[in-house]
């Protein structure tokens, strides 16, 4: 498995084991149909809970709305594919082979299984209503907004204007505050947070949500494929891994009519 790792950007190889007591806040990001990150990640969470650890895992995959879905997978007894099969929300797109030899290990330790996401409607919501009326916290620092709409236009290959960025990474947002809420609910027995790097970033993502009390205590895990990839201030600790052979997403979106 070490081979996959090219370069651990932040000082050492001990991330991830503090030297304290306290339960893991762990925030672990991925480029989501990256083999190596979901690999690597999978090997990591083996090996904190063989030291005992029983945090819950918060899935940016799984939409909130499913959560019923998931527990009364659990209780009939499913294994880790039916469970993803129960509450999968329909064309997702979510790369489920390689999460689901994570599923099947909070199923086989009985840790918590969180769905952590906002669902694409509720997101289409925030974009038209704005954040306070589907419950979010509005007052958005201007950092934060720009950084978010302007990945937002990078993602989009530059297909989109100003005013839609901006409208859409109010969805990011909401996202974050979402997942943020579920960190400091779980907290207390540990967690572990399943998401795309955008959202565990630390200078605009989830860290940015949290009381200040977690914001000390949690530990951001970024998974990317380039250095560049990896802002300043973004994570505590970079893992540059091979990228994924993909084709290339902005000629697919060029080529639509």
């Amino acid at each position: 498995m070490s081979a996959l790792v090219l370069a651990m950007l932040g000082g050492g190889c001990s991330w991830g084991h503090r030297a304290s007591d306290a339960p893991t806040l762990l925030l672990y990001g991925e480029v989501h149909d990256n083999a190596h990150h979901h690999a690597r990640r999978l090997e990591h969470l083996r090996e904190l809970v063989g030291r005992g650890a029983r945090p819950a895992l918060l899935f940016e995959p799984f939409d909130i709305e499913r959560q019923a879905d998931i527990d009364r997978a659990r209780a009939a007894g499913a294994d880790a594919q039916a469970l993803i099969d129960a509450a999968a929300a329909p064309g997702a797109g979510w790369s489920w082979p390689l999460l689901r030899p994570l599923v099947a290990l909070a199923l086989q330790h009985d840790l918590p299984i969180v769905a952590a996401n906002v669902s694409r409607a509720q997101a289409r919501r925030v974009s038209a209503e704005g954040l306070a009326a589907q419950g979010f916290i509005a007052d958005v620092p201007a950092d934060i907004g720009r950084a978010q709409a302007a990945l937002i236009e990078a993602s989009h290959c530059g297909m989109v204007d100003a005013p839609t960025a901006q409208r859409m990474a109010l969805a990011q947002v909401a996202r974050d505050q979402a997942m943020a809420r579920l960190v400091q609910q779980h907290a207390a027995r540990g967690v572990v947070l399943v998401a795309g790097n955008g959202h565990v970033r630390r200078d605009i993502g989830v860290p940015r949500w949290l009381d200040a009390p977690l914001q000390g205590r949690v530990e951001v895990v970024g998974q990317v494929e380039r250095a560049a990839d990896a802002p300043p201030g973004a994570f505590d600790r970079t893992v540059v891994t091979p990228p994924q052979p993909r084709e290339d997403p902005c000629a697919a979106m060029r080529a639509r009519p």
